[in-house]
C-alpha cells in the first residue's frame, strides 16, 4: 500500500524542464513526455529573434495534439530573453512592447496560463524609474490585450547589473503599480533568489525567505518555480545555473521546496544544462524526486 501511495506522489508532482521547441512546438511536449515530465516549460518563438510568425491553425492543433497524448498539462512559456519592459531607448522600449504583447497572444492562442519574463534593467535610470517604466509598460500590454487568461509573470532575478525584480519589495511595488494587478504573478527561481542574498540553503533561511516573500505579495501568487542549483556563492548577484546539489545552494532547499505543502500544485521547473539526449534532466528530477518524504 505505501509503495502504491508513493507511485500517486511521483504521479501527481509538477516536476519537469525547459523543453526545445525544435521542429515545432509540438515537438517540446513530446520531448517532455519521453523523459517522465508532468510539467515544462518553453519557448514560443525563436528567443533570440524579436519577431516570429504567426502560429498558424495547424500549428495550434499540433500543439494541442500532442498536450492531449503526452497528459502533460501544466505548460509554462518563458518570454524572450531580448525583452527589457523598461529599456531607455525608445526603438528597444517599442520593440520590446510590441514583442511583450506578441508573446501574450501566442500563450493564449495555445491556452498556456503563465507568460514567465525578466522584469528589466533600468541601464542608469535608477530602480524606482525602471519599476515605474516596467508597471506602465505592463498596463499598456494588458489594455492591449484586455480579456486574456495569460498572466505576466514576474521572475526573480540574481541582481546582476541593472537587472531588478532581484528584491520581493521591488517585484510587490510593480504589482501595487498596475491597474489589473490581479493579471500579475511571480515565478521564484532558486538560483536567483540565492544569488541575490537569500539564504534559501538552509532550513530557516528558507522559511524567512518565504515569508519575506508572504509579507511582500503573498506567495498565493508565486505560479511556478525554476529550479536551479547556482555555480555562485551567496548573493554573489551573479546569475549561473548548476545540476541540482552540485552547486552552492547543496540539497536542503530543495528538499524543503519539495516537501514544502504550499507549493504542491506549482510547476517545478528545470533550467540547468542539458545534451540532447535530456539525460541530465532525468539525472536532476530523479535527485529531486529522492527528496520527497514518504507520503
Amino acid at each position: 500500500m505505501t509503495g502504491a501511495i508513493r507511485i500517486f506522489h511521483f504521479m501527481s508532482l509538477l516536476l519537469g524542464a525547459h523543453m526545445s521547441i525544435g521542429g515545432g512546438l509540438h515537438t517540446a511536449l513530446e520531448r517532455g513526455a519521453g523523459i517522465g515530465c508532468t510539467a515544462i516549460q518553453i519557448f514560443t518563438k525563436n528567443s533570440n529573434r524579436w519577431r516570429a510568425k504567426p502560429l498558424s491553425d495547424e500549428d495550434i492543433r499540433n500543439y494541442e495534439r500532442a498536450k492531449a497524448e503526452a497528459r502533460i498539462d501544466h505548460v509554462v512559456t518563458h518570454a524572450s530573453y531580448l525583452i527589457n519592459l523598461c529599456s531607455t531607448n525608445s526603438k528597444t522600449a517599442k520593440l520590446a512592447q510590441d514583442a511583450f504583447v506578441d508573446e501574450l497572444t501566442r500563450c493564449e492562442q495555445l491556452g498556456i496560463r503563465s507568460l514567465i519574463f525578466h522584469p528589466g534593467s533600468h541601464t542608469g535610470a535608477g530602480e524606482d524609474e525602471g519599476l515605474r517604466a516596467i508597471a506602465a509598460a505592463l498596463d499598456r500590454a494588458h489594455e492591449v490585450t484586455a480579456g486574456f487568461k495569460t498572466e505576466s509573470t514576474l521572475e526573480t532575478t540574481a541582481g546582476q547589473g541593472t537587472n531588478l525584480g532581484y528584491r520581493f519589495e521591488q517585484l510587490a511595488r510593480i504589482i501595487d503599480m498596475v491597474r489589473e494587478p490581479e493579471r500579475v504573478a511571480v515565478c521564484m527561481d532558486t538560483c536567483h533568489l540565492f544569488a541575490a542574498g537569500y539564504p534559501i540553503h538552509t532550513e530557516e533561511g528558507w522559511e524567512e525567505t518565504m515569508n519575506e516573500a508572504e509579507k511582500a505579495f503573498g506567495l498565493s501568487r508565486v505560479i511556478a518555480f525554476h529550479v536551479n542549483d547556482s555555480k555562485k556563492g551567496l548573493g554573489s548577484k551573479i546569475d549561473r545555473h548548476e545540476h541540482i546539489g552540485k552547486g552552492e545552494i547543496g540539497l536542503t532547499a530543495f528538499r524543503m521546496l519539495m516537501n514544502d505543502n504550499r507549493f504542491t500544485a506549482i510547476p517545478k521547473i528545470l533550467e540547468t544544462e542539458k545534451e540532447e539526449d535530456l539525460k541530465d534532466d532525468v539525472v536532476n528530477m530523479n535527485v529531486l524526486r529522492s527528496l520527497l518524504a514518504p507520503a
